[in-house]
């Protein structure tokens, strides 16, 4: 599972990197609502939520699923204004009057991006502005959100306009009671984050500057498709015509673990991806990885010699012996603990004698979490 974004042909100056605080807005709004994706920022939630005005928390709750089960595209307008330069602006003040900018069917189906996840890659499906099958489905998943999902959700079709005075007003009223502060003390980090991964890109390469921004992003041989390693399929063109060629790098500093690509049609692609990204002790874990350990460990009989490797160092015949079962079905399971890199072996004499790697084993919760949230 995979987001390939196609770069064939695409001038290594239409790579840019540069923060956003719209988007970083959108993030620190998610981290506010799922404050357990966030560990590591739990004394920036507790704190702010505590001084949220009692009246913009209320009001956040109408229309957090752009940011709290989704990140909505409206976050990052840049990237869905045709003909133009498709790059954030420096300050929030220009990037929502960015977001005032798209159209309405792009605004409102950026905003509503949670009720046809499904059909992200093929444009999202009919608009819902204009058909009336597609805005019964887009209440419908509203309603199982909540009634106040449902109302907004209402009053963003019957009133595309009035609602976005009302969610500018929203970010602006965050702005002044939070982010205000806390962009003036991120900006600055992500700015040379930035400039530190363009000169990257500009000595050593894409390979080397993709490396820089995730363990999860590699590109190919030819330098054609950047391949993001997400429990997700998707795909995307860096060099579509009809949104102007290029690819941004968004850094976010509330981001981690969720390493975000926009691969919307007609939008151009966008990584947003987490600063101060931990390393696994290990090395770089893929999803596939993933999944072939969480298979691994799936077997009952695999589950009870884990029991046993994990306390010490067993031969194959040792351990059919225990288990009464043949060597030669020891070794299948073995076989598959190894591929899975949860288990390694070591020669004593004559002996091959295989053991548990528990550091491999402990990282599996963190992990499997990091995988699923990537």
């Amino acid at each position: 599972m995979s987001v390939t974004i196609d770069i064939a042909g695409l001038p290594r100056e239409r790579i840019t990197f540069a923060p956003s605080p719209l988007a970083e807005l959108c993030m620190a709004l998610h981290a506010l609502s799922q404050p357990g994706h966030h560990p590591r920022l739990t004394s920036w939630t507790t704190a702010t939520s505590a001084s949220l005005d009692p009246c913009l928390a209320d009001r956040l709750l109408e229309a957090e699923f752009m940011w709290r089960s989704s990140f909505s595209d409206i976050f990052m307008p840049f990237a869905g204004i045709p003909g133009e330069a498709g790059r954030p602006s420096a300050t929030l003040a220009e990037e929502l009057d960015v977001m005032d900018r798209l159209d309405d069917e792009r605004f409102v189906g950026a905003a509503l991006e949670h009720c046809w996840l499904a059909l992200y890659n093929e444009g999202g499906g009919p608009s819902p502005l204009k058909n009336p099958a597609a805005r019964a489905k887009a209440l419908e998943v509203a309603a199982a959100r909540g009634p106040r999902q449902l109302d907004f959700s209402v009053r963003l079709l019957d009133d595309p306009a009035g609602v976005r005075v009302w969610l500018r007003r929203l970010l602006e009223d965050c702005d002044e009671a939070f982010f205000a502060e806390t962009w003036k003390r991120l900006e600055p980090g992500q700015s040379a984050d930035a400039r530190h991964k363009a000169e990257l890109l500009r000595r050593k390469g894409l390979p080397a500057a993709l490396k820089d921004v995730s363990t999860a992003l590699s590109v190919d041989e030819g330098l054609t498709t950047i391949t993001a390693d997400k429990m997700v399929h998707g795909t995307t063109t860096a060099t579509d015509p009809r949104i102007g060629g290029g690819l941004v790098f968004v850094p976010t500093s509330f981001g981690w673990p969720h390493l975000l690509v926009l691969h919307a049609p007609d939008w151009r692609p966008v990584v947003h991806y987490p600063l101060d990204t931990p390393e696994p002790a290990s090395g770089p874990g893929s999803v596939e990885l993933l999944q072939r350990r969480m298979e691994a460990l799936a077997h009952p009989m695999r589950m009870m010699l884990c029991r046993s490797l994990a306390r010490a160092p067993y031969t194959t015949s040792e351990l059919a012996t225990v288990y009464g079962i043949t060597a030669p079905e020891v070794s299948r399971h073995l076989a598959v603990l190894k591929r899975a890199g949860l288990m390694h072996t070591r020669r004593q004499g004559r002996y091959a004698q295989h053991e548990l790697d528990l550091a491999a084993v402990a990282r599996i919760g963190s992990d499997f979490i990091e995988g699923i949230l990537r």
